[in-house]
């Protein structure tokens, strides 16, 4: 669905299923403008260029490419855009775009200035990147028409927008669509100083007050990823609801061991990935799909969900292929 980010005119405009809703209520966590942002310092300083040049040039952004772990704030991006440019943001995923006429449908009833946002664009068929080619360029699209025996080609043409997607496989997408994007922002995870001030903030908006001890406590729980904080956060509200006082150390301490998570953010998942490498593989080298029939878990989930932060904390080695622990983990178990 459209969403209003603008107070241009308020006009009806054609409602596709193809559009999903995202939450931009006053009781949201997520920041609306750059500056309210916090962390990805250096993407905060060039899209302000970017925007800033665009406004002047009276033109859309150019098309930007988001890549990087889940949970790092994409979407967020995509609506303080929106917000920036004075624009209206659409969002639309992956699973809503499984043949040609989707994508069609979902450019052609694009406005002016637009913001399209799409997640996950690494799992497009190639079939379907092709109709991006021209209209991320030209702002037109080739359909083609079929009569009989006969096909003839009509380019239809597009309104000026900014495609903004964000991917967690960059290596993932075709070279001719990668190179389409101007703008190719990797976004990282984190640190426990920018997480700190992002829980404070967000524990005011849901009017807790936790000592900065405490604050500092979740966000190193929060693996460098605010979505993550924001969770933990707000199961906390939950817990200080029914406990009324949990504003201790012992107190956060029974609460994040009744969620099974350790002081360095490791979950049972975690546990069980790790202890299956170093018990049952005897920590040799094992391939992917082996691990993942061995935990019940499906390989996309150890890929997405598990294998980002044991990798940034240096507790597993990986190839395209195998895992392996490392002897910090080692280490860590001895402690």
């Amino acid at each position: 669905m459209v969403i209003k980010t603008s107070k241009k005119e308020e006009t009806k405009r054609d409602v596709s299923p193809k559009f999903q809703d995202i939450d931009i209520s006053e009781n949201t966590l997520r920041p609306k403008a750059l500056g309210d942002y916090v962390g990805q310092e250096q993407i905060k300083k060039h899209l302000q260029v970017s925007i800033s040049a665009a406004k002047i040039r009276k033109s859309p952004l150019e098309h930007i490419l988001f890549y990087w772990p889940p949970g790092l704030w994409k979407t967020t991006l995509a609506n303080i855009i929106a917000n920036e440019m004075q624009a209206n943001l659409k969002i639309s995923s992956w699973p809503a775009i499984e043949r040609q006429a989707d994508l069609i449908s979902i450019l052609s009833n694009i406005e002016e200035w637009d913001i399209l946002f799409i997640d996950e664009i690494h799992r497009l068929k190639p079939q379907i990147e092709e109709i991006l080619y021209t209209a991320m360029e030209d702002f037109v699209i080739d359909i083609m028409v079929w009569k009989w025996t006969w096909a003839q080609s009509v380019r239809m043409p597009l309104k000026p927008f900014t495609l903004v997607w964000a991917t967690t496989k960059l290596s993932s997408l075709s070279n001719p669509l990668r190179d389409r994007f101007w703008n190719v922002l990797k976004l990282d995870f984190y640190s426990d100083i920018d997480l700190f001030e992002i829980v404070k903030n967000n524990s005011k908006i849901l009017q807790i007050d936790f000592l900065d001890d405490l604050i500092n406590a979740l966000a190193k729980r929060s693996r460098g990823t605010p979505r993550i904080a924001n969770r933990l956060l707000k199961i906390l509200r939950d817990y200080s609801v029914i406990w009324k006082n949990i504003n201790s150390k012992e107190v956060f301490e029974e609460i994040f061991k009744d969620l099974s998570i350790d002081e360095i953010w490791l979950d049972y998942l975690d546990k069980k990935y790790l202890n299956t490498l170093l018990k049952k593989f005897l920590g040799w080298p094992t391939w992917l799909w082996t691990l993942s029939s061995s935990i019940w878990e499906e390989e996309q989930t150890l890929e997405d969900v598990v294998e980002p932060y044991l990798l940034q904390i240096w507790f597993i080695e990986k190839t395209p292929r195998w895992r392996k622990i490392t002897h910090i983990w080692i280490l860590h178990l001895s402690k």
